[in-house]
């Protein structure tokens, strides 16, 4: 079992509704603010989106991210932040024309999708791996938009975190790792629950474990209601966490979450009760081979 478990806070998302979610943070500086009080609770690492401030959508805005990360470099320069490079891949067919995109549609060019990791240069950023039915629309990554992708993200000295949905996305991972595209063994997210991926239950999070490289270093989460179990059957299977309101917006049945940093505190709970020890954000730097960086002064 690894000796300590690094858990993400995944801070807001893309899809959460803030009607639906209160301390759903929507501003450069509420989502900062929500990394930073995180990482008071035990985040080591921080998945970002920004949301556009003045409608709460979602948003792939570079000021936005700039001023995130600023905001956040501030007070805490040894956080390890995880930028999303989900959107732009969703396609929302019209009825009228399928081959014509509807309003929902975000597709773009695959560099356009890495263009504020390319020029902010987080220690990490995702890259999903899945093609794949997502609500009313579906997703699109095909190995040849993936592969442009990962051509930015390596040239700017960033580490991919691969996300998968589902077994065909880990098979994805090894071809590409076996073609050069991809560094293996990687850093994986098992994402669960959605509704059609992997299921979340054990056997499913078990399943996906085994299917990974060997020597991968991976996260196990699951959205919704199984969020906490998820958070111990990843520590006991040999996995890292993630929480946060991007993926869960409920503390207790019924009760909602009053802050990305209750969702952590109550993952760190869970841990430390299995007698998993959490691991520093400095931790995470030298188990994910990141450099070292000292704390910056509070301003």
């Amino acid at each position: 079992m690894q000796d300590k478990v690094i858990l993400t806070v995944a801070v807001t998302g893309n899809l959460t509704d803030p009607a639906k979610c209160p301390a759903l943070p929507i501003t450069p500086k509420q989502i900062a603010e929500a990394c930073l009080t995180s990482a008071e609770e035990g985040a080591a690492i921080a998945h970002i989106h920004v949301r556009n401030p003045e409608t709460g959508a979602p948003s792939m805005d570079l000021e936005l991210y700039r001023e995130v990360v600023d905001r956040i470099r501030e007070k805490n320069d040894t956080l390890v932040l995880n930028l999303t490079t989900g959107p732009g891949g969703r396609y929302d067919p019209s009825d009228e024309n399928p081959a014509v995109a509807g309003p929902r549609t975000t597709l773009t060019v695959p560099e356009r999708r890495v263009a504020h990791v390319a020029a902010l240069k987080p220690e990490i950023c995702t890259l999903d791996l899945n093609t794949m039915t997502f609500g009313r629309e579906v997703v699109i990554n095909t190995p040849k938009s993936v592969t442009r992708m990962a051509k930015v993200i390596r040239e700017h000295g960033v580490i991919p975190e691969l996300e998968v949905f589902d077994s065909g996305d880990i098979r994805l991972a090894h071809d590409l790792m076996a073609d050069g595209t991809l560094q293996g063994p990687g850093l994986f997210s098992l994402v669960l629950g959605i509704k059609y991926g992997f299921p979340a239950n054990a056997e499913t999070m078990l399943y996906g474990r085994n299917m990974l490289p060997a020597g991968a270093i991976w996260t196990g989460f699951a959205i919704s209601r199984m969020e906490f179990p998820a958070v111990a059957l990843s520590y006991a299977m040999g996995g890292h966490v993630r929480v946060g309101l991007e993926d869960n917006i409920f503390l207790d049945k019924g009760v909602l979450a009053p802050s990305n940093a209750a969702l952590v505190r109550r993952a760190r709970e869970i841990i430390e009760r299995l007698g998993g020890r959490m691991a520093t954000s400095a931790d995470a730097r030298a188990m994910l081979g990141l450099p070292a960086r000292a704390v910056a002064p509070a301003a």
